[in-house]
């Protein structure tokens, strides 16, 4: 099965006043139609960094391919790339930013089809009012501004303007880091609905990793705009190789005291390191509780260390 979106060695940088940062660095993923890839990792690790590149919302400093459909859309004119935003949308982290406080919840959520000329004023109205119901607001709400609704009410407005395209790829950037624990599992709940009955293809990208594997069918590990570790979410949530991905784990509370002593913790100490200077070989080595010698003398290669698990550590040469 060919993926819905592919990206070969997908590198982004920006130029800076110390050099150059790179922020992700050959990225390669195959997202298939249907499924949801999780994204996880620090902040600064480039996750959002990667879904915004993948959706080309930056212009320039990039290298490798984005592959859409058989498509490379980091090689195409912004005239072409203006077709593929319908199929191509986002949610993003901030649903108290992203919202413009001066345009009716209406306005907010028909823009995008005004933009690309869909449906006259009643027909958006009636989208509008549709879409509304689909995130499990009310069409009342449509003449309401961004203030007068709280953070879950906000990004469920988010996803229905993310929605009025009918896209068929969608990047969650970190759609509820900024929600209460309870509103988090209402709006990823929605998420997986919609999923379902419209066939959406996800790449989530989120902090929690325990929350990833609730929603996700694979989950990608980053590590200072690198690729660690990529396996199916229950494989890698019980059998994480990657010592970094280990320390995640060991991040996730556990709501049983009597369990949570039992568990082996895998902590690891210091600040990732500027991605303007990143260590040599294995940028993870200098907080790495397993480090030898050759991590610092050479990157580890991308490989396979059992079937569909794929990590980049020394430890598996």
């Amino acid at each position: 099965m060919n993926p819905l979106l592919k990206t070969v060695n997908l590198s982004k940088w920006f130029n800076v006043s110390g050099g150059r940062l790179n922020a992700v660095k050959n990225l390669n993923l195959e997202i298939y139609k249907g499924e949801t890839l999780g994204m996880v990792g620090e902040s600064g690790c480039g996750k959002s960094t990667a879904g915004r590149s993948i959706l080309r919302l930056y212009e320039n400093n990039y290298s490798g391919e984005v592959i859409y459909d058989g498509q490379d859309i980091l090689k195409i004119s912004p005239a072409q790339m203006f077709n593929y935003r319908k199929e191509m949308q986002m949610i993003f982290q901030d649903p108290y930013a992203s919202l413009n406080g001066r345009m009716t919840v209406a306005s907010i959520i028909s823009e995008p089809l005004e933009i690309h000329n869909i449906k006259d004023r009643a027909g958006r109205d009636e989208k509008v009012e549709e879409l509304l119901k689909k995130v499990g607001l009310n069409s009342e709400h449509k003449n309401r501004f961004p203030h007068e609704f709280s953070g879950g009410q906000r990004q469920r407005i988010c996803i229905a303007r993310a929605l009025a395209l009918k896209p068929k790829f969608i990047v969650c950037d970190e759609p509820i880091s900024s929600l209460d624990v309870s509103i988090q599992a209402q709006i990823v709940n929605l998420l997986k609905n919609l999923q379902d009955e419209f066939g959406l293809t996800y790449l989530f990208i989120a902090h929690d990793i325990s929350m990833v594997k609730y929603i996700s069918d694979r989950i990608l590990v980053m590590y200072l705009g690198n690729m660690a570790e990529l396996a199916e979410s229950v494989e890698l949530t019980e059998n994480p190789r990657h010592p970094y991905t280990k320390a995640l784990m060991s991040a996730v509370p556990i709501p049983d005291p009597s369990e949570a002593s039992l568990v082996e913790k895998n902590l690891i100490e210091g600040d990732i390191p500027s991605p303007v200077n990143p260590p040599s070989g294995c940028v993870f080595r200098t907080r790495c509780p397993e480090c030898f010698g050759r991590c610092s003398e050479e990157a580890p290669a991308w490989k396979e260390v059992s079937e569909k698990h794929f990590v980049a550590c020394h430890l598996y040469d």
